[in-house]
């Protein structure tokens, strides 16, 4: 027997498509095992793909699970996150009034919220909470890091601390002297993995202080070796540490801040986020961009 399963691409953090992140969502998902859902994501090759599936939980509204290439299952509320809650309300398979609605999605052991805000029956924009912040491991041997990042001395900045932090994702938050270093960065894949282990690390989001709009805190890209990730436009699970960290330091206010990531790929993007206290919301919108079946 065949099985057709409907899958969409959705860029997220973007006005129109071919920009921001491009995510493909698998819906329909209940009954796929998690060796299937990697296949499935090895072959769409994209950063991530989302599988909608009925929640486990009485008080959820949607369970989501989301792989990468490499067949690894990663976790927190990020464009995974959000280009699904896009499709649903795009596809009408949520209820949505005028303003804002709210629901609950499960993603691993967590249940976080989801609030969507629509006008005539279409989304807006969505706004997800992430988990609160956890502040892990620094880095001390900044020269492996370089070399791992293919940089040259100088080209990380040592005003902030080069450290770990998590709100659903742990990532390595990196400062470089300006865009340009950002923009210089060639991993060595092995070499970065191996430090991201030892940091406990998942992922690595070298960041500078100089973005391209005045608007915005920070100019970003993303790397993650470790699930087979070699760079990722728009990533909002490392741009919530990334905001609670420029605060931590006194870079920012508690409030709004924006960061930019994609603008070497092509693919610019802005990451909004709303951080109080042990509260991180990230918010954004997308685009369906195309649409297909696979057949299983």
């Amino acid at each position: 027997m065949v099985r057709a399963l409907r899958f969409f691409f959705v860029d997220v953090f973007a006005s129109r498509a071919l920009e921001g992140n491009p995510l493909a969502v698998v819906a329909d998902a209940d009954g796929l095992d998690e060796s299937l859902m990697g296949a499935i994501a090895r072959e769409f090759n994209q950063s991530e793909t989302t599988f909608l599936m009925t929640p486990t939980r009485a008080d959820a509204d949607w369970r989501l699970r989301s792989f990468t290439p490499g067949r690894v299952e990663v976790g927190g509320a990020g464009h995974n996150a959000l280009g699904a809650w896009w499709w649903l309300a795009a596809a009408g398979r949520i209820d949505l009034d005028d303003g804002k609605t709210a629901f609950a999605q499960e993603i691993g052991d967590r249940l976080l919220s989801v609030e969507v805000s629509a006008t005539g029956g279409r989304p807006e924009s969505i706004a997800m909470e992430q988990e609160p912040p956890e502040r892990r491991q620094q880095v001390d041997d900044m020269g492996e890091l370089t070399v791992a990042l293919g940089l040259a001395d100088g080209d990380l900045a040592p005003d902030l601390p080069t450290q770990v932090l998590s709100t659903g994702a742990p990532h390595l938050l990196v400062q470089a002297r300006d865009r340009n270093a950002v923009d210089r960065a060639t991993p060595e894949a092995p070499r970065l993995a191996a430090v991201l282990a030892e940091a406990g690390g998942e992922g690595c989001y070298v960041y500078s202080l100089d973005p391209v709009d005045s608007g915005s805190a920070a100019y970003a890209r993303f790397f993650n070796p470790t699930v087979g990730i070699a760079e990722d436009p728009a990533t909002g699970t490392a741009a919530g540490p990334l905001a609670v960290h420029l605060i931590d330091h006194g870079v920012a206010e508690e409030g709004s801040i924006v960061i930019e990531q994609g603008h070497f790929l092509g693919r610019p993007s802005q990451i909004a986020l709303r951080v109080h206290g042990e509260r991180v919301t990230i918010s954004g919108a997308a685009i369906v961009a195309a649409e297909g079946t696979l057949q299983l």
